[in-house]
């Protein structure tokens, strides 16, 4: 996988890509081309929330391969980043092969930690290894139980400051994946900007989004629907978890410090005695 899917590695399937001549047709990998293609349809679910194709952005914001920046990046820089990527731009041939529209830099580090935990996990199942916890990069799907009787319990991840208990999640064919904006973050003058770009704006997030968990059967969906959410914002988000009956808790930055919010559907799952 990280030899298909790594934008860190210059001889990786995704890198041969995005070095493509325009126009130039790639027959990806089956793998890649599979989280690819669940990555873009969750784009058009949520009009560019989530996009596998700033991978551009990525990099002049200083959070790819070519290392950190000092200060911020010039307006007109980033809005030709900005239009080198977009989900809409990346054509699919009938012939199966992708063809590179020019400029376009895809980065799937939204989406592949989450796909690599999944895959681990069905791996392991289909050795007879039923009973097990993966864990990849903070993305963690749970299967059966302990050896000795008790559920795989993890916890949550949270913000510095949050004034709240400590909360556990039993991953019983379960998968959690957090977002948060107090990992890789880029400072200057004072200012901290998050690492979760929006696509449709070429700028990190400021949305009062602190962090956001999502639990999910599939490793991969909880992985990139925490970095969509992200995006989305408080309202949109959340209404958009409880359309699609999503286990999502947000945690905002309020005038009076850090506020939790549940999905009616993680709602269901918290139990006080627990």
């Amino acid at each position: 996988m990280d030899e298909q899917m790594s934008h860190w590695r210059p001889d990786s399937a995704l890198s041969r890509f995005n070095a493509a001549d325009t126009g130039e047709a790639h027959a990806l990998p089956h793998t890649f081309a599979g989280v690819l293609a669940y990555a873009l349809s969750l784009a058009q679910e949520t009009d560019g929330a989530f996009d596998p194709t700033l991978g551009a952005l990525v990099d002049l914001w200083g959070f790819g391969p070519p290392g950190p920046r000092a200060d911020i990046p010039a307006d007109a820089k980033i809005e030709t980043a900005r239009a080198g990527g977009g989900w809409r731009r990346l054509e699919h041939g009938p012939d199966g092969r992708w063809v590179q529209p020019g400029g376009l830099r895809l980065d799937l580090s939204g989406v592949a930690k989450g796909f690599a935990v999944d895959a681990v996990s069905e791996r392991l199942t289909a050795e007879d290894a039923s009973h097990h916890l993966v864990e990849i990069g903070g993305e963690l799907r749970g299967h059966g139980i302990k050896p000795d009787g008790r559920p795989w319990w993890v916890e949550l991840e949270q913000p510095p400051g949050l004034d709240a208990p400590r909360m556990l999640a039993a991953l019983h064919g379960l998968s959690v994946a957090t977002s948060g904006d107090q990992v890789r973050v880029f400072e200057h003058d004072g200012r901290a900007f998050s690492h979760t770009l929006d696509g449709r704006t070429g700028r990190p997030v400021d949305n009062g989004v602190a962090s956001v968990t999502v639990l999910h059967a599939s490793a991969m969906q909880a992985d990139a629907l925490a970095s969509a959410l992200t995006v989305m914002g408080p309202a949109v988000g959340m209404a958009y978890a409880e359309r699609e009956s999503l286990a999502v808790r947000m945690i905002l930055r309020g005038p009076d410090g850090l506020e939790e919010h549940f999905s009616p559907a993680f709602a269901a799952m918290l139990d006080d005695d627990a």
